[in-house]
């Protein structure tokens, strides 16, 4: 069986344009009219039918493309029809020049070169050599250098690790690697594998700015110089997450400062966090039964009464129902959840309306636990970035991994605490959430919860005292504060079990105690 040598070519025998093909073993075939040219007959047809020759196209000179032997098929009428970018002796890849439609013809051999232009430098034979995303970007560095550093190409973004793999020896011989792919994801991760394959004292990075690719650069005015530049001012690769040019760090320097983007209900817990912000986790925990949910919910109230942000709720030891009927009863001043209630359907929605001011505001789901830690972290990161939520409420963490053996129930939440931790920081949105506490005082199941914690605020009450004041009164402890550093006592709260409402049992701080501002 032989393969595609060259194909959609204009036939010779009939009026199409691209149905012609021809094959290794030297015979031809038309897809349209059928008509079959055996190996003896074909190619003196075809040399009235197209030529092959070296031409200048997209900015870059024949004289370049000769340099890489990279030929262009041409109709007898001077019309270019495809390009051919050698890949070994007997293999190319083949770009059709209208419909930029690629296709490998030919046979491959062990011994090819996996990079484009791999076999025009030899090893070690310059001081630089640049790998990019693309075969006319390989041909575009080198003319725009004048051919001082040798250009290659990977022949594709995803594959670019697997070809510098296989050509790993053969890049190791130049004294830098120079890395020139597309600014763009696909572009920017294969840049970052590729790295990783090489000491990262000798590869250098080449980031573009103003345009995707080097041919882009080659083809619009002033584009030359203006790569020349940033290869001349190229510095060595570093992973994601590292800063140290002076520029980047005074460009850090003059990011505003993270100013709170919602307050706390309670003055003394205002006072010692300066808010809540956003990018940050805050943890509450508590021993069981000390009703951590109530002052998550006050919280809630107090961003919806007071800020417009969009607020996801989650919810996991109620049904959304008592989430929402709770949230209405700060509006009332009254619990609207339990069997006595008097409140009716329209007298609940006229409070919701008026309390989350326009719709599609708050957003609700329930988990109820599960084997799978990714499918809540989806539902946030769908919260987040599609419903637009800058705040998320988390009741309580163990919910999510509920139901597993205590190995694998630590080993999830380990990985769903370091998961919100990268989330919160990627999507700056703040996340507040909940943790039960062993008797020593550490979050249950896993220390990573109160680790990754930028604020930890600890709830007690003597919720079995006999007094009914002592029995309803909670104390918040700040264990942990990254923003302020202030720590310890935080207040204390009053439940009415008649109201079902928090209220804070005024404080008056020492006077050495300093308000913070944000």
């Amino acid at each position: 069986m032989s393969d595609v040598v060259f194909y959609r070519l204009p036939c010779p025998h009939c009026t199409s344009s691209d149905a012609y093909h021809t094959y290794s073993d030297g015979h031809g075939y038309c897809f349209s009219c059928s008509a079959y040219d055996p190996p003896s007959s074909y190619g003196d047809d075809l040399t009235d039918t197209y030529s092959i020759q070296y031409l200048p196209w997209r900015g870059i000179t024949a004289e370049s493309f000769a340099k890489y032997d990279v030929q262009t098929k041409v109709a007898h009428d001077g019309t270019p029809i495809s390009i051919a970018f050698p890949y070994g002796r007997d293999r190319a890849k083949v770009r059709l020049i209208t419909s930029k439609s690629f296709q490998m013809v030919g046979e491959e051999h062990p011994d090819d070169p996996p990079l484009f232009g791999q076999g025009v430098f030899n090893p070690g034979s310059s001081k630089y050599i640049i790998v990019t995303e693309g075969e006319l970007d390989a041909i575009s560095v080198f003319q725009i250098l004048r051919g001082h550093s040798g250009a290659l190409s990977v022949r594709s973004a995803s594959s670019a690790e697997t070809d510098c793999k296989k050509a790993r020896d053969y890049l190791n011989s130049f004294e830098r690697i120079y890395l020139c792919f597309d600014n763009d994801e696909p572009g920017n991760s294969a840049k970052a594998k590729v790295a990783r394959l090489f000491d990262y004292n000798k590869v250098y990075d080449l980031t573009l700015t103003k345009y995707k690719d080097a041919n882009e650069y080659l083809s619009q005015e002033g584009g030359e110089d203006e790569f020349r530049d940033i290869f001349k001012n190229a510095r060595k690769f570093q992973p994601e997450g590292i800063v140290s040019t002076l520029s980047e760090i005074i460009s850090i320097l003059q990011r505003d400062r993270k100013a709170s983007i919602a307050s706390y209900p309670f003055s003394e817990l205002q006072r010692v966090t300066g808010g809540i912000r956003s990018g940050e986790r805050v943890l509450f925990t508590a021993l069981e039964g000390i009703g951590k949910t109530e002052y998550v919910r006050a919280i809630e109230h107090s961003i919806l009464r007071n800020t417009d942000l969009n607020l996801g709720i989650i919810h996991l030891e109620e049904p959304q129902e008592r989430s929402i009927r709770g949230l209405i009863g700060y509006e009332l001043g009254a619990p609207t959840h339990l069997s006595n209630s008097v409140y009716s359907v329209d007298e609940l929605t006229t409070r919701w309306q008026g309390l989350v001011k326009r719709d599609e505001r708050v957003h609700f789901y329930s988990h109820f636990g599960s084997s799978d830690p990714n499918i809540i972290l989806d539902r946030i990161r769908f919260m987040v970035t599609v419903l637009g939520c800058k705040i998320i409420t988390l009741d309580h963490i163990s919910m999510v991994v509920s139901g597993l053996g205590d190995s694998k129930e630590r080993e999830n939440l380990d990985y769903i605490s370091t998961r919100l931790a990268m989330m919160t920081n990627e999507l700056d949105f703040a996340l507040i959430f909940v943790s039960h506490v062993n008797d020593e005082g550490l979050t249950r199941g896993s220390r990573n919860i109160s680790k990754i914690a930028d604020l930890w605020v600890h709830i007690t009450r003597d919720h079995l005292h006999e007094d009914e004041l002592v029995r309803n009164t909670s104390v918040l402890t700040v264990k942990k504060n990254r923003f302020t550093g202030l720590t310890g006592y935080a207040g204390k709260l009053y439940f009415n079990p008649k109201t079902f409402m928090l209220s804070e049992i005024p404080y008056t701080p020492e006077p050495h105690l300093p308000p913070v501002t944000t």
